[in-house]
């Protein structure tokens, strides 16, 4: 058991001359056990498909064909038919992400080096408590619009949390992370003067030039990914509180009417509700497709990413259209939910890969990593293995 307590703990008890080597490990963070990755992952799809079902029940107009709560008729487990169905099974799932949340937070807590990492699992935990109380609020008050809408843009959030927590996590962030430690002076300063002679000197100028190029143009990448993750999450927003107030179909043709018209004779607050989002797509879509752009041309290796956040933003384009054509199914409304929270889910990731990548190519500005190849700073993993 001593053996596989945080790096930090046995850096402090080994003395002073540890510190600095100890000190990387910690900011790059111990190995993660492939175990706990594949948690982390699978809380993520998870959340997704949790937010499929909720969708589901809105659709399905169930969401008082359970009137109680917690308890389902005064039982655990009730006849799942007709949108009891959709709304009990919505609970069964918000419960075993609940409990995954948990196994998470506690595991993440007793291995993680990082201390930010296991503040992060911790305050997951909190936003999926929270959100499970909205969903029973919203039941309590026989689905309120604000409070129902708010629950369907909290789901958004604790998505965002749970990647967050599982790029963390993964190996491409240890992989970055080693190439750009937080504190490079810091670094610098730990070392002998020899050593610090010797990677001063081994500094190439072409070199620094590339990187600190680089890092501009993912700088740039970045904030395009930031403005497009934030427009999908009004436009989600708005989403949430057009399909609660009943709005979805306020605007029955699309593009126009048979009289080419962009907007019924009698225009109401549903009407203005309804283009509103509609009209914000637009903006969202060439957002996204921008950020994915831009990406794609200044990281090889996020080409992947960015088409696969294109293909999806193009699809939520189809599907919205889709859904007004076919007067609002109720899978494809909600996979056209689900779909959207997808977008949002890829823009964060991209947010965030950018960001290390960005750090990384900072760091080779400044010098690149200077604890490389010296004993103690190679690998910033435990002794005792992952965790």
């Amino acid at each position: 058991m001593t053996a596989r307590r945080p790096a930090r703990q046995s850096a402090s008890r080994a003395g002073p001359s540890s510190d600095a080597a100890a000190a990387p490990a910690t900011a790059v963070g111990a190995a993660v056990s492939s175990g706990r990755r594949r948690l982390c992952a699978a809380l993520v799809l998870s959340i997704l498909y949790l937010v499929f079902m909720g969708a589901q029940v809105k659709s399905h107009h169930a969401g008082l064909s359970v009137p109680d709560w917690p308890l389902a008729f005064g039982s655990v487990w009730p006849i799942m038919t007709g949108g009891v169905f959709h709304e009990h099974w919505h609970r069964t799932i918000a419960t075993g992400v609940g409990l995954l949340t948990i196994v998470v937070a506690v595991w993440t807590s007793r291995r993680e080096s990082r201390r930010w990492v296991a503040k992060l699992a911790w305050w997951l935990l909190a936003a999926v408590v929270f959100q499970g109380l909205l969903g029973g609020l919203t039941v309590k008050q026989l689905l309120p619009p604000e409070v129902s809408a708010t629950h369907a843009g909290m789901a958004q959030t604790v998505l965002c949390l749970a990647a967050w927590l599982a790029y963390a996590c993964s190996s491409e962030w240890a992989r970055l992370a080693r190439a750009a430690l937080p504190d490079a002076g810091a670094a610098e300063a730990s070392l002998a003067p020899a050593q610090r002679a010797g990677a001063t000197s081994s500094r190439d100028p072409r070199a620094d030039a590339a990187h600190a190029h680089r890092g501009g143009s993912l700088r740039a990448a970045r904030v395009a990914a930031v403005l497009a993750m934030f427009s999908v999450y009004v436009q989600l927003a708005l989403g949430a509180w057009m399909r609660h107030t009943e709005a979805g179909l306020a605007v029955p043709f699309f593009p126009v009417d048979g009289a080419g018209r962009l907007l019924p004779e009698v225009i109401d607050q549903a009407v203005l509700v309804h283009m509103a989002h509609r009209a914000f797509a637009v903006l969202v879509l060439l957002a996204v497709l921008r950020a994915a752009q831009v990406a794609g041309r200044v990281a090889s290796g996020l080409m992947l990413h960015a088409g696969a956040l294109a293909a999806t933003v193009l699809l939520q384009a189809g599907l919205g259209a889709s859904v007004i054509w076919l007067k609002r199914p109720p899978e494809l409304t909600s996979l056209h939910v689900a779909n959207g929270a997808l977008v949002l889910l890829l823009c964060w990731l991209l947010v965030l890969r950018l960001w290390r990548r960005e750090r990384a190519a900072t760091a080779g500005s400044a010098g690149r990593d200077l604890t490389a190849g010296i004993p103690g700073h190679a690998t910033g993993e435990r002794a005792a293995g992952p965790a």
